[in-house]
């Protein structure tokens, strides 16, 4: 049986071999310039990173390892870790020796959970997440092996083991995070019948007797598990773990971005303004007051939440999956109906207004009303719901990087009169 591990073992060195000609070939080609803008802007827009799990592209979307992400919505969790790690999707039997190595590292430690009850009660889930992340760092083989002493050529092997260490336990700490913050009872052991996502959806202890938030869940970890190599989240583990850091060090810098109001708020910030709809309106609005209503918030100076994109000019196909899952499972929902008549809605009224520069939805647009026909109610948990799928991704770039011997970020700065004197010249 092909495990992950022999798999990415049979890639290292050629991708160490193509890394060394593609710098020796072309090490000196210039591949983006960076205007002041940008340098004030956050580097948006700036090509600085090797990222080849994924590329979100403007006109299509989210492509994992060349493969669009609607062609990926029926597969399992773990087949798409294995994707990002590996550019290839398992076998039968890969998926089974995958299924197999993360049941048998699932077990969270006790001091884990003793850490998160002894926390206090207002603990917002994502500092509990990270702060069980971080406890666990005790756990890292990397650490162990680097302090014996190690050839750095085999740094991504036990760097592998702390992903593999870490992705296995996070359903149980995020679901954890869940039941004692929201005091919703006793702990909910992994079940070794259940892959990976369904395990997350059981251990969360939602009433789910036809399977299908279990289906929801794995939806969920699939499309949200990669966005390229340079939004914060990603470029903070990034960053952190070319120092050597970790798993456990490098995931929670990461996540500590995407707890930020501009990174993983957006879903519930949506989920909010579709319930300030349906509250004004008793319920699902007709067309004619949802226009109104759309025209109210930008007359005031605000925007309409889940529409536009940093990047995308298309709707994000990951909202396409998710709107034909509510489709398929409860179209009548209120609160669905009223995300899916803002899709035929909002997007002529942006246009109109003339000043978005996308009027199309993105992701956040509709996966909080999914989550909240479910009775998953509670806003400040869904951007641990986000971690957990992100961080596939994040772990996937670390082992990449590690095989590759990825080098220490440290980009130059420049000061402001650097800046003015330059300009003058």
């Amino acid at each position: 049986m092909v495990t992950l591990q022999d798999k990415l073992s049979s890639q290292v060195s050629l991708l160490r071999e193509q890394k060394a000609a593609i710098l020796k070939e072309h090490g000196d080609r210039v591949i983006s310039e960076v205007t002041v803008a940008q340098a004030y802007g956050g580097m948006r827009g700036v090509k600085g990173l090797i990222c080849d799990t994924s590329l979100v592209e403007p006109d299509k979307g989210l492509i994992i390892r060349g493969i669009p992400i609607l062609e990926l919505t029926d597969k399992f969790p773990q087949e798409i870790f294995y994707l990002l790690c590996t550019g290839e999707l398992p076998g039968e039997r890969g998926l089974t020796a995958l299924f197999n190595d993360l049941s048998g590292r699932s077990e969270v430690p006790e001091y884990v959970f003793s850490v998160l009850k002894a926390m206090p009660q207002d603990s917002h889930p994502m500092v509990m997440l990270n702060t069980g992340i971080l406890v666990m760092e005790r756990e890292s083989e990397f650490r162990k092996m680097y302090a014996k002493g190690m050839n750095k050529k085999d740094y991504w092997k036990p760097m592998l083991e702390d992903a593999l260490r870490l992705l296995a336990c996070l359903p149980g700490i995020a679901a954890a995070v869940y039941r004692i913050h929201y005091n919703k009872g006793a702990l909910i052991s992994y079940d070794k019948d259940l892959d990976w996502g369904a395990n997350y959806a059981h251990m969360l202890g939602i009433d789910d007797p036809d399977g299908e938030f279990a289906k929801l869940i794995r939806l969920y970890l699939v499309l949200h598990s990669d966005h390229e190599g340079g939004n914060v989240s990603a470029f903070s583990c990034h960053t952190v773990g070319s120092a050597l850091s970790n798993a456990f060090y490098a995931v929670c810098a990461g996540l500590n971005g995407l707890a930020g109001p501009l990174h993983g708020l957006a879903n519930q910030e949506c989920l909010k303004f579709v319930l300030s709809i349906n509250e004004r309106y008793n319920g699902t609005p007709t067309k004619k007051q949802l226009e109104d209503f759309a025209w109210e918030t930008l007359n005031s100076g605000q925007v309409i939440p889940g529409y536009g994109h940093a990047v995308l000019r298309v709707t994000d196909p990951r909202f396409t999956a998710f709107l034909d899952f509510g489709k398929r499972s409860f179209p009548d929902d209120p609160v669905f109906k009223t995300a899916e008549l803002m899709y035929d809605t909002i997007p002529d009224v942006l246009r109109e207004h003339g000043k978005a520069k996308s009027p199309w939805p993105n992701v956040d647009a509709v996966s909080g009303s999914l989550l909240y026909h479910f009775g998953l109610k509670e806003f400040s948990y869904y951007t641990v719901l986000f971690s957990v799928s992100r961080s596939m991704g994040m772990l996937a770039q670390l082992i990449v990087n590690r095989m590759l011997g990825t080098a220490l970020t440290r980009p130059k700065s420049v000061g402001t009169k650097w800046v003015e004197k330059q300009a003058e010249e």
